[in-house]
């Protein structure tokens, strides 16, 4: 089974229609069950294809992931789908009988009509450009900051790039985060200094492979704008910690 996601999460990209051709052919060559986990499918700003519909052969190990709560901005509601041929769908659906109890049947229908709105509205497509919006306004404080930044092509997550921050000497960290790598002292320092939250990517990473990551910090863009303004405003005060 190969599980791919596009956009990424974290680091925002679009997986191009070669790829995803090249990665489908090899996958209906070894006949291996993609779990394509296109949750923040909505929100892309390149062309983007869907892995299952590139081919019937493809299509025909695939299982597509989907998100309301992603592409409502309603993560709480913990609404999802999953979209494939009957023959991987009843296996599906055999597990889901025994690992989801139940789920709250009002917001599964108010989903779907959301959907349907949505796609009557033009909803996608001013999601996207508001969230293409936020996206440049919070970079410029980067830009301003010198921190390199990952320039997403879907999604709405920002890495940052950390590694010209100096930790006052002597500095002191709680003993459950000065074990941890470095982007976990990195996020305590800026909710402790800042009081401003981001996610450690290290957590991404098996624990092997963490130090990739320990250097940046990802940012969720998808707040109102005048949240991401005053996020800006406290970033300019790592001005004295950067070397």
């Amino acid at each position: 089974m190969l599980v791919l996601n596009s956009p990424h999460n974290p680091v925002g990209k679009v997986f191009s229609t070669d790829e995803l051709s090249a990665i489908g052919k090899l996958c209906v060559k070894h006949n291996t069950i993609i779990i394509a986990d296109d949750v923040y499918g909505s929100l892309t700003y390149v062309p983007a294809k869907r892995m299952a519909t590139l081919s019937p052969e493809i299509w025909n190990l695939t299982l597509t992931v989907g998100s309301a709560g992603k592409t409502s901005y309603a993560t709480g509601w913990r609404i999802g789908f999953l979209i494939g041929p009957g023959h991987l769908i009843k296996y599906v659906a055999a597990a889901h009988m025994r690992i989801c109890y139940s789920s709250l049947s009002p917001l599964q229908e108010a989903c779907a009509s959301g959907y349907q709105l949505a796609q009557e509205m033009g909803f996608w497509d001013k999601s996207r450009e508001e969230m293409q919006g936020k996206i440049n306004r919070f970079v410029q404080v980067l830009e301003e900051l010198g921190l390199l930044y990952t320039d997403p092509q879907g999604g709405y997550f920002v890495l940052v790039k950390f590694s010209r921050l100096k930790f006052p000497k002597g500095y002191e960290f709680l003993s459950s985060v000065a074990s941890r790598p470095r982007d976990f002292k990195l996020s305590w320092f800026l909710i402790t200094e800042l009081g401003l939250a981001a996610i450690p990517p290290s957590e991404f990473y098996l624990p092997e492979n963490s130090h990739v990551a320990e250097n940046f910090l990802r940012f969720a863009i998808c707040k109102d704008d005048s949240v991401l303004e005053d996020a800006k405003e406290r970033l300019r005060g790592l001005k004295k910690y950067l070397g």
